[in-house]
């Protein structure tokens, strides 16, 4: 049994760590980094619908598209020897730009703070975690009662 709970907080800290580089990615504006960690059949399931691999790395043309996130609440769930889903609450500050980029002088506004539960489900491929799969859920605001049991 103490080799399970091993095992289980063993792959949380990797998934984790392989999570944090796609946040840290989106915070530094790093199309390559974003582009390593998931599929190529990466799939995404988002407010505004379904997005693939390009939709989620075309998100920095521009540059940085968070300011800052936390991740909390984390939780992994096994799904298999070499797969496996990771699910938490994430608090982040989007990036917003001008509509006119042509205007040098508009700066970089933050966005309020926001959060989402995210649930990814991530398979090992050669010894390295790759994201196949994400689905964000916004969060309710503080204080508002969970209609769910």
């Amino acid at each position: 049994m103490q080799s399970d709970r091993f095992q289980t907080d063993q792959l949380l800290q990797e998934l984790l760590a392989a999570e944090t580089a796609v946040w840290r990615a989106l915070q530094q504006g790093d199309v390559a980094a974003d582009c390593a960690a998931l599929h190529t059949d990466f799939l995404g399931v988002y407010p505004s619908g379904f997005a693939g691999r390009d939709d989620h790395t075309d998100q920095l043309e521009q540059g940085p598209s968070i300011a800052q996130f936390a991740i909390e609440q984390a939780r992994v769930l096994s799904l298999g020897p070499d797969c496996a889903l990771l699910a938490y609450r994430a608090t982040y500050r989007r990036i917003s730009r001008p509509v006119d980029q042509n205007k040098a002088d508009q700066n970089k506004d933050v966005s309020e703070e926001s959060a989402m539960y995210v649930s990814s489900i991530w398979r090992r491929e050669d010894g390295v975690w790759i994201n196949i799969f994400s689905q964000d859920t916004k969060a309710l605001p503080e204080g508002l009662p969970n209609p769910l049991p």
